[in-house]
């Protein structure tokens, strides 16, 4: 199981990369391999200010669909159009090229609520 050390984590299993004010989010391996092919990613959340824990999108898979989970507050300042035409990127590339969103931080202090790798580690018991 792929969980990168200096990223963090949520218990709805997004991942998070802070540069500055600026997050970058996606899910985690564990969570593509629960849901399986990723056929669509839809976000339809983009220059809007959302709280942390409002959904921001959804994810689709062959046989289900999931919510996605702002880990932060702030404004979803980016999509990541490459999904639109190669959502299969969330499987075989989720903390690089299957990356989802860019957030506009609005509270920094809520990036200290965040899991580190060890915390989501023992989340999903890797």
């Amino acid at each position: 199981m792929n969980i990168p050390v200096n990223l963090k984590y949520t218990k709805d299993h997004e991942w998070v990369s802070i540069d500055g004010d600026t997050a970058t989010v996606g899910i985690t391996d564990f969570a593509q391999k629960e849901l399986g092919d990723i056929v669509y990613v839809e976000v339809e959340t983009l220059d809007q200010t959302l709280d942390k824990d409002e959904v921001f999108g959804t994810v689709e898979a062959v046989k289900t669909v999931s919510d996605l989970f702002l880990p932060l507050a702030g404004e979803i300042i980016a999509f990541n159009d490459a999904l639109e035409s190669t959502p299969e990127s969330v499987n075989s590339d989720p903390y690089g090229a299957g990356w989802m969103i860019k957030i506009k931080i609005a509270n920094m202090a809520e990036v200290d609520d965040l899991l580190s790798s060890e915390s989501y580690k023992e989340l999903i018991g890797a």
